[in-house]
């Protein structure tokens, strides 16, 4: 990590807080007192999110890219007006009870800000304590549709599963009558893909049928076959596990790539390689991915990265982007949580992917999204920018605040 950049305080076990004990319901966080993100003491800024657990590859890509963020967007100070932004650290292990555990402690501890939320059971977790609390959030790479429009103090740093659907939409051009497969798992996860495909796809003229198949299947050659026969325009993979590489080597083995389109989402690098042979025939999705853009938040959070020892990855966009959003609220903020999430909505700025724009109705994160193809290079399966999709063409409907 670069000498200039402040060292995080990482936050031990703890016994959780009554915020009622330490706090006040309804106030902002950073009360005043000294020491407490009043007028002489540190901008106190909660990070919670994936440290360990399933989506832990995640969290490190996100944590990682924040602290450059913070470097990026404070040029090497790590303060906001003379005072030191001070990052506590959390890990919910992606268990929504430990999250709001950890969040309870912070805003009892008189954070300003909490950001992180890699999963989205925690995101929609994490959002109430918010609104009940007056504290400004800043969910993470969780993608749930239902972040957006939350509340008034929730916003989201990352893209939503919309965003997904309907860059696999413009593969199509115009969808209406067109025949739509979904291949996904018998699962929460496989469900809640086959509804928003249904839900962004379907309603815009797509005919959209769905092939469940067992998260631990082992033959799929059934499955492929029952693709064949519907005949689909494009075929919709969601799928995660040990069996993926054998789902995809079956549907090439089977010509599914010979007589239908085939989409799925570019997950992080170390996946690559799990496509086999098969990867350079699928057109993929992506949220972000090294190389995806080039301007000067790109170019910081490349170089910053790599002295740190990483790369640039899937969610590395979401850790910078939050920390820009959170500099953004201290500067503008004054300590007043309702002056932070003002500053926030409608703010455009330049994030690492491009042009971002934080929807004031319901602080949706509109952003350009991007399509990929797999190149191999040797053993390697090397990400080659297809076409970048103007955020207006993948912007998710207007939420109701809830």
């Amino acid at each position: 990590m670069s000498t200039k950049r402040w060292s995080l305080a990482l936050a031990g076990a703890a016994l959780s807080l009554s915020v009622a004990a330490c706090g006040t319901p309804g106030q902002a966080g950073g009360g005043g007192a000294e020491g407490d993100g009043g007028a002489d003491g540190p901008h106190k800024v909660g990070l919670v999110y994936s440290k360990s657990g399933p989506l832990a590859p995640y969290g490190a890509q996100y944590k990682a890219a924040f602290e450059v963020g913070l470097d990026y967007a404070t040029d090497g100070t790590g303060e906001v007006g003379g005072q030191k932004i001070e990052i506590t650290e959390k890990d919910d292990a992606g268990d929504p009870a430990k999250a709001v555990s950890a969040v309870t402690d912070l805003i009892g501890q008189d954070n300003e800000i909490i950001a992180g939320s890699t999963a989205s059971g925690v995101a929609l977790q994490v959002a109430p304590l918010a609104q009940d609390n007056k504290t400004l959030f800043i969910s993470g790479p969780a993608a749930a549709d239902a972040v957006t429009g939350a509340n008034d103090y929730t916003f989201r740093s990352g893209r939503q599963t919309y965003q997904d659907v309907a860059t696999a939409g413009t593969m199509l051009g115009d969808v209406k009558g067109k025949r739509v497969t979904v291949l996904a798992q018998d699962s929460a996860f496989g469900t809640a893909n086959i509804d928003a495909v249904k839900s962004v796809l379907g309603t815009k003229g797509a005919k959209v049928t769905a092939i469940e198949a067992p998260a631990g299947a082992k033959d799929f050659t059934p499955y492929a076959t029952k693709i064949k026969s519907q005949k689909p325009d494009l075929l919709f993979v969601a799928w995660a596990g040990d069996n993926a590489t054998s789902m995809w080597g079956t549907l090439s083995q089977q010509g599914v790539f010979d007589t239908t389109k085939v989409v799925t989402g570019l997950d992080i690098k170390a996946t690559h390689a799990l496509f086999g042979e098969a990867g350079t025939k699928i057109d993929f999705l992506s949220h972000f991915f090294a190389g995806a853009a080039d301007n000067e938040a790109y170019t910081a959070l490349e170089e910053g990265l790599k002295e740190d020892g990483e790369e640039v990855d899937l969610f590395s966009t979401d850790g910078f982007v939050a920390a820009q959003m959170v500099v953004r609220a201290l500067e503008e903020g004054d300590g007043d949580v309702d002056k932070m999430v003002s500053s926030l909505e409608g703010w455009k700025f330049e994030g690492p992917k491009g042009q971002m724009e934080i929807r004031p109705e319901d602080h949706a994160m509109l952003q350009p999204m991007f399509t990929v193809s797999l190149k191999k290079e040797g053993k390697q399966f090397v990400p080659e920018l297809g076409e970048t999709i103007d955020a207006a063409d993948v912007a998710p409907p207007v939420a109701t605040k809830k």
